[in-house]
């Protein structure tokens, strides 16, 4: 590896000894010659490491076990500052790298140099790793994004997958890093902390993969109702002044109406169907023109069909 790397991969994990070993296999079929690799180990246990070590004649890794910290928004916070390269990405334990990762991520920065924030698509996957639907964007491709352009649509739903991603680190430091109080929505508050930091680029190119099962901290986080709608409403409610007046109103319709369907949605999936009724009034209430916003940036079928074919599958 050169003395300063290309990319820093951010890679918080916890408790992770069942995925952790295929995740690091799909990041080794990449050129990592200048890639560094930061893992933040906070298990309280020796297995997850004792299958990171296997992998240290492989690719350049920095294993640091903290069994203190345990948020993982406050690991990643303290990758990236440990993290030696201008651009970052992160990695969760159950999520992959796709064939090709490295190449494109060097041509998305090849290419628009001074933009603070790449995004893209990423593939929903099961349990097994089985493909079971895509996770896109409702952003144009290949085209610089202003803050205000993107809040837009981000704030009626996160649409953004973790290990897509890639930021610079001096943005990222500069405007704070994740909030450490946010156990379930950091990632959606650092990604429109990013928005006002410079240009945004989404690239159509799926390089990762995002593991659905019944174990993730999706799943398991929105099991308190409360708390579940309380971790959206802050980070609506931190940027909605932001949006110009004139439309503030709509998309906090929308985004409010967001909020209520996945409280929902959560709640169904726990065996409780009773506000499933409301949040679809909820919808109903927007008219024509909100209901079809919420379908465009909620990306709704794609959340909600890829979970039932995990579940389908019964590899959920």
């Amino acid at each position: 590896m050169r003395e300063q790397p290309f990319l820093s991969v951010v890679m918080p994990i916890h408790n992770g000894a069942e995925w952790i070993g295929a995740t690091l296999d799909s990041v080794a079929g990449e050129p990592l010659d200048d890639v560094e690799i930061i893992i933040i180990d906070s298990s309280a246990t020796d297995a997850t490491a004792n299958v990171v070590e296997r992998y240290a004649d492989r690719m350049p890794l920095r294993l640091v076990r903290r069994s203190d910290m345990g948020p993982w928004q406050s690991k990643t916070n303290l990758g990236v500052e440990m993290s030696n390269a201008e651009h970052v990405c992160i990695l969760h334990q159950d999520d992959l790298w796709l064939r090709g990762r490295m190449q494109s991520v060097k041509r998305w920065i090849a290419n628009v140099p001074g933009a603070v924030l790449h995004l893209a698509p990423s593939m929903y996957v099961d349990r097994n790793g089985s493909p079971v639907g895509r996770w896109t964007c409702p952003l144009p491709s290949e085209k610089a994004l202003n803050s205000e352009f993107l809040l837009k649509r981000l704030l009626v739903q996160n649409f953004v997958s973790v290990p897509a991603p890639v930021f610079r680190r001096d943005a990222w430091v500069k405007c704070g890093g994740m909030d450490e109080q946010l156990w379930y929505t950091p990632d959606w508050d650092i990604w429109a902390k990013l928005s006002g930091a410079g240009p945004v680029i989404y690239h159509d190119e799926i390089t990762t993969a995002f593991r659905i099962h019944g174990s993730s901290l999706t799943v398991t986080g929105s099991r308190d109702p409360a708390e579940f709608r309380e971790q959206m409403q802050i980070v609506l409610n931190r940027y909605l002044d932001r949006i110009p007046a004139k439309s503030r109103r709509m998309i906090e319709r929308a985004a409010r109406a967001s909020i209520n369907v996945n409280v929902s949605l959560a709640a169904a999936s726990g065996g409780s169907v009773r506000d499933l009724a409301r949040a679809a009034g909820n919808l109903l209430s927007l008219g024509p023109v909100g209901m079809g916003r919420y379908w465009r940036d909620s990306r709704i079928q794609q959340r909600v069909l890829s979970r039932l074919r995990a579940r389908m599958s019964g590899a959920f």
